[in-house]
């Protein structure tokens, strides 16, 4: 079973309804993006695997491909039509304005592909909009780098904005968390002049690593001035320190902000073993920062992202998935049709690395320090 450590506090809550966006054809559809290439199935087979599409509290709700309305309503109209009109453009100057070539290079089923992505995000949001369900989840979506009119960071769709746009549609103020490795700066970008989404930011801000912004100074703009939070750490942070962090950070957050519904980028390219090689999480920390907002007792879409071991990222996600159940799982990893790809451990656990936290008691400090001094800003 899960160590005695994790058993704490996984407890079903009752009455939960939990929306899980999934079918055969989207799986193989987002197994086709570049850089992550075959996660989806991966990391759906090994939540099937532990039965949890099964719990009588979940719902499977398949995705709709969003419209090119629902796409613009973010997205410009140029950036759209060069997407699903790729194939026609010989034009690469035009291709390249809108940053499709190294980081996010152009594939087959490309706009039927970020369509899905933005059309399951936004089913989810409707999900919980409607009050289908109070936890939603969509492991496929929560590409955050993307702008209005660029592509940027493997990210081709800007997925989370459209779903809180469709959140805004019936909550007043909603909440976006984003536990990824890199800053959430398509996000942040997107909703900078408001005070009616705020985002908050725990990631690697350093010299030359991507995208170059979320420093602790950047506070949003306008009428959104400090509703935009930003919590830089340096390599190697372990479960502990980052979790404690997290929790006098979002503790603040939640008696300032009071928001109506909450928006959660899961991106586990923070975990040990990540060829990012920067933090050094397991998947019990990710947990624990999920369980703190899942306790608020909101309507919450969890959302997948960064993470580029595909077996420490299946990993995690099932285990989050069961955090949202209310499931303790054996540790041992059930034989399916990818079990030869968890070997030579085949344990759903994450074990940490040995590199040195670059984290000083004094840094931590520090950054909960600015962290709660942006947030005294908020009226």
């Amino acid at each position: 079973m899960a160590s005695s450590d994790e058993d704490e506090g996984v407890l079903a809550i009752k009455h939960r309804k939990v929306a899980f966006v999934h079918s055969e054809d989207y799986v193989n559809l987002c197994d086709k993006l570049p850089k992550v290439q075959g996660r989806a199935s991966l990391t759906t087979s090994l939540i099937e695997a532990y039965g949890l599409l099964e719990d009588r509290n979940i719902s499977i709700i398949p995705p709709k491909r969003a419209s090119i309305n629902e796409l613009t309503g973010f997205h410009s109209n140029e950036y759209i039509e060069c997407l699903k009109n790729y194939s026609d453009l010989d034009d690469e100057d035009e291709i390249n304005q809108f940053g499709l070539g190294y980081d996010c290079p152009m594939f087959e089923d490309v706009f039927k592909t970020i369509s899905a992505i933005a059309g399951g995000t936004i089913v989810a949001a409707e999900a919980l909009k409607s009050g289908q369900a109070n936890v939603a989840i969509n492991w496929q979506g929560g590409w955050h780098h993307a702008q209005r009119d660029e592509a940027a960071g493997f990210c081709y769709v800007n997925d989370i904005v459209l779903g809180i746009l469709k959140l805004r549609e019936k909550f007043n103020r909603v909440l976006y968390v984003d536990l990824d490795l890199h800053h959430g700066d398509g996000v942040e970008d997107a909703f900078s002049f408001t005070p009616r989404v705020m985002t908050v930011s725990f990631h690697k801000y350093a010299s030359g690593f991507f995208p170059g912004s979320g420093c602790c100074n950047q506070v949003g703009r306008g009428k959104g001035r400090y509703y935009s939070l930003n919590v830089a750490l340096n390599d190697g942070i372990t479960d502990r320190p980052f979790v404690e962090v997290f929790n006098r950070v979002m503790a603040k957050v939640q008696s300032k902000y009071k928001p109506d519904a909450i928006v959660c980028q899961c991106g586990v390219d923070t975990l040990a073993g990540d060829p990012m090689a920067s933090f050094n999480l397991t998947q019990f920390g990710v947990g624990r920062c999920v369980k703190n907002l899942l306790s608020w007792g909101i309507p919450t879409l969890l959302l997948g992202g960064g993470g580029y071991d595909m077996t420490n990222t299946a990993r995690c996600w099932t285990y989050l998935t069961s955090v949202v159940l209310g499931r303790l799982l054996p540790n041992d990893i059930p034989e399916h049709e990818h079990f030869l790809a968890y070997g030579p451990s085949y344990q759903l656990a994450v074990t940490t690395g040995p590199q040195p936290d670059l984290n000083s008691n004094e840094d931590l400090k520090n950054a909960i320090k600015k962290a709660l001094g942006n947030l005294q800003n908020i009226q």
